[in-house]
């Protein structure tokens, strides 16, 4: 599949910044997302080690967005060459996931990244970098929450609470087992919130992550210790 070429890697955290900053309006948000995604792509990455210079594995697996079945995978390994920084993570995952994804012969119908979309300090997630690079309707689903407060929503599944910066809402905090910790939900690119918690639960039937994240986080794991 195509990723656009709209920027050069940063080598210090300013310059990285000034990019997000650059290419935050270019985002569409707020827009009718896909109700119906025939095929949806989950994208993870693995770490052996810490630090600048260590070994990683980006997986992209797309899935029959009714079936769940996979469709295609993909995965790319390399090394970690910005430093972790809070706010700038994606600075070091990008270019091994953009491998992965450039692989790709399926282009889906919407991507859901292991990670936060508006719901970031300079509201340019992970999940909105690759919406922009994309053009593709782009989702984050975090384990925990980044920025924002937020109260815990109803014991159901299905049940939601708003995730708040001051008196934004910046995301939705989503219950999707009975009785199981929520994973936080942001828009990335192209779609609204609601349609984004809709996908999210079409795509955790039976655990508390997406099927998207689940497999290609086990993809990524795999190739790391292949």
């Amino acid at each position: 599949m195509k990723v656009r070429d709209l920027h050069e890697w940063p080598s210090t955290p300013e310059e990285a910044e000034a990019i997000q900053d650059r290419l935050r309006p270019l985002l569409h948000l707020d827009v009718p997302g896909p109700t119906t995604p025939r095929t949806v792509a989950g994208l993870d990455v693995s770490y052996a080690g810490d630090g600048t210079g260590a070994r990683l594995a980006a997986a992209v697996v797309v899935l029959d967005a009714t079936t769940l079945e996979v469709i295609e995978e993909s995965v790319a390994t390399g090394t970690a060459t910005f430093p972790y920084l809070p706010g700038l993570f994606a600075f070091r995952e990008l270019p091994t996931l953009l491998a992965a994804l450039n692989d790709l012969t399926t282009t889906p119908d919407l991507l859901v990244c292991d990670g936060f979309g508006v719901a970031h300090p300079r509201r340019f997630g992970l999940a909105c970098h690759l919406g922009v690079l994309t053009d593709l309707p782009t989702i984050g689903v975090g384990k925990t929450a980044f920025i924002g407060t937020h109260t815990d929503p109803g014991p159901r599944r299905g049940d939601t609470s708003p995730l708040l910066d001051e008196d934004e809402t910046i995301g939705r905090v989503l219950r999707t087992q009975h009785n199981v910790r929520p994973v936080f939900v942001s828009v990335g690119h192209r779609t609204d919130l609601d349609t984004a918690c809709r996908n999210v639960l079409d795509l955790t039937p039976r655990y508390r992550l997406p099927e998207t994240t689940r497999r290609a986080d086990r993809l990524s794991r795999d190739a790391l210790a292949g």
